[in-house]
């Protein structure tokens, strides 16, 4: 009886510390990582690749490639009523970076659909006349990379000249005031 109650033990253990390893695998991004490793596919705008600074062709590209000294990420999805309530103040938060001269070149921001085909990708485009570039993640593989993060979630990532990431934002929710997060991005990522 004792040996069943030993190795019974021995397997609960084994299936928790399993379940705590995948935990800690899908966790979202954390602020002071580096950023996951994902590639995403490529776009097949002029106007997208020219504000991300991506030459043309290619299947994908990865964040780091991106002409800019942070990338604000946003996770979201064409069903979510908060990612469509959301929406609005995006394009606020890309219009107040393109009209700052002191940002415009700086910063730049990309949306990732989880879960959205191109055709999705492109009607929530469309619908909600969001100007900055959005990939579709049709198979939830960069989601899931992303730590299965509820939807809309903003990641901040600052670049270094050596092609190295730090995620220095990472948080579930609205934006709320864009003028305190852009204030809060600077501060974080030491732009001047």
């Amino acid at each position: 009886m004792g040996r069943k109650i030993s190795g019974l033990i021995t397997v609960i253990l084994a299936l928790f510390i399993a379940t705590a390893i995948s935990a800690a695998e899908n966790s979202p991004p954390k602020v002071g990582s580096p950023l996951p490793n994902i590639e995403l596919p490529m776009l097949n705008n002029p106007a997208d690749l020219q504000y991300l600074g991506l030459p043309a062709g290619g299947k994908s590209f990865k964040v780091n490639q991106i002409k800019a000294k942070v990338v604000i990420i946003q996770i979201y999805s064409m069903y979510c009523p908060y990612c469509q309530a959301e929406a609005p103040n995006v394009n606020r938060l890309y219009a107040a970076i393109e009209n700052s001269p002191a940002l415009k070149d700086k910063i730049k921001i990309i949306g990732i659909g989880a879960g959205n085909t191109q055709f999705e990708v492109g009607t929530y485009k469309k619908k909600y006349t969001v100007a900055l570039p959005l990939v579709p993640d049709d198979d939830f593989k960069i989601h899931k990379i992303m730590g299965e993060v509820r939807t809309p979630y903003f990641i901040a990532v600052k670049l270094s000249d050596s092609g190295r990431t730090e995620v220095i934002y990472s948080r579930l929710g609205a934006l709320e005031n864009i003028d305190l997060f852009l204030a809060q991005l600077v501060k974080l990522s030491g732009l001047k």
